[in-house]
């Protein structure tokens, strides 16, 4: 998790008096350690610098700097005058960062055949994460694993095969879960992967405390163990539940004996049930000690005396069924629909009268064409059939003359 730097904005101490410890993150803040800046150099939150590693260097991300870097150091048990701190080297290179990504992208790789490895050796472990170090000359194999897990040949097998010198650690279901990182059933970022360091133990006696019921599947985190949030609020019930009386488990009436059911610390009302019935009867405290102290005297009361619950939620009252009918106007929407058929009315009346002049000019311009072609039409047919008459009154000059003589002059004599 970034931690908020809200010491920032302080005035730099002497440099005497200012902190050279420098926190840096690893591999996307999965992993946090703090090195000694012995350089010249101001580093601010965000910068790439290199580091001492094992037998070479590795390359890292500022995440905090200044006097907030000791109250972190505080908190994690670390001295400032510690001997074996690490030291910062310079600030990363181009060269030192292609370096980097070309051994961060062997480490998908190197799972799953580190999987294979401890599968083939029958060991009873599981390989999470493996995380290279930015030159490539050492490697941290992350494992789940129940028991003890001999890995000396497994060691072995891993160092011949990657080429590089190996680390194993343990890490348990919790941790995995941070480093994998994902989204809570509230709705935010695991808390494990955020800003929860110390893991406590958690069992199902916190539930029982808070009233939840023993449900595996809404208690277990994402880790497949029960929820670390189970223990955030449980000191608060502790605290309430020390008012409530003890041995109270179960009081006798003339009805029979009533059992408790659950405890509302909120209202201070303890829930007891009668053997003939399932129905529920919410009692005070002073009601349940002063039954118990009649119990105990050898008297038994008649009844438990429950008290009611109020809800402090309005209730929300039912609308009753009236018969609306003729009392709702429907004047407005008569007029809107009025108004609206007067304007459909109005635009086909100017569509009309927009119309009809062109008709009647289209209808004048077909009718003396019509006329024309008449006119014309019968001229032409008078002066068609006027060639026809001439052409009968002329005489045909060949009537009166012979015929012609088909032979030839010659034959005409013989």
């Amino acid at each position: 998790m970034n931690t908020y730097d809200w010491l920032r904005n302080l005035p730099l101490p002497d440099a005497d008096t200012s902190c050279k410890i420098i926190e840096v993150s690893f591999n996307k803040g999965t992993r946090k350690d703090f090195f000694r800046n012995t350089t010249l150099h101001l580093f601010e939150k965000g910068d790439l610098v290199s580091v001492e590693g094992v037998s070479g260097f590795d390359v890292g991300e500022v995440s905090l700097t200044g006097e907030i870097v000791r109250l972190q150091m505080k908190k994690r048990n670390a001295r400032e005058d510690n001997p074996e701190m690490k030291k910062i080297l310079r600030i990363a290179s181009d060269r030192d960062i292609d370096l980097m990504r070309q051994n961060k992208a062997r480490e998908p790789e190197a799972v799953i055949r580190s999987r294979a490895i401890a599968r083939r050796l029958n060991l009873e472990m599981k390989i999470s994460q493996v995380e290279m170090q930015a030159d490539g000359r050492k490697a941290t194999f992350f494992y789940i694993a129940d028991g003890r897990v001999d890995f000396r040949e497994l060691i072995k097998v891993y160092a011949s095969e990657f080429k590089v010198k190996v680390e194993m650690r343990q890490i348990g279901a919790r941790q995995e879960a941070g480093k994998v990182g994902g989204i809570g059933s509230c709705g935010r970022e695991l808390c494990c992967s955020t800003w929860l360091t110390d893991f406590k133990s958690v069992n199902t006696a916190a539930a029982r405390y808070q009233n939840l019921s023993i449900n595996q599947a809404k208690l277990s985190g994402q880790c497949g163990r029960l929820k670390c949030c189970l223990n955030y609020e449980l000191d608060t019930y502790l605290d309430a539940l020390q008012h409530f009386p003890d041995n109270c488990d179960t009081i006798q009436v003339a009805k029979g004996n009533a059992f408790l059911i659950k405890k509302d610390i909120f209202k201070n009302l303890m829930w007891y049930t009668l053997p003939d019935s399932t129905k529920q009867y919410p009692l005070t405290i002073e009601r349940v000690r002063k039954i118990k102290s009649l119990n105990h005297q050898g008297v038994i009361p008649e009844e438990l005396e429950a008290v009611e619950v109020t809800s402090s939620k309005p209730k929300e009252v039912e609308p009753e069924f009236v018969d609306v009918v003729g009392q709702i106007s429907l004047r407005s929407l008569e007029k809107a629909d009025k108004k609206k058929r007067q304007q459909q009315h109005q635009n086909r009346s100017q569509q009309g009268q927009g119309q009809r002049p062109q008709h009647n000019q289209q209808k004048k311009q077909g009718g003396g064409g019509g006329q024309q072609q008449r006119h014309g039409g019968g001229q032409q047919n008078k002066q068609g059939q006027q060639p026809n008459k001439g052409q009968q009154q002329q005489p045909n000059p060949n009537r009166n003359q012979p015929p012609r003589n088909p032979k030839g002059p010659g034959q005409q004599g013989k």
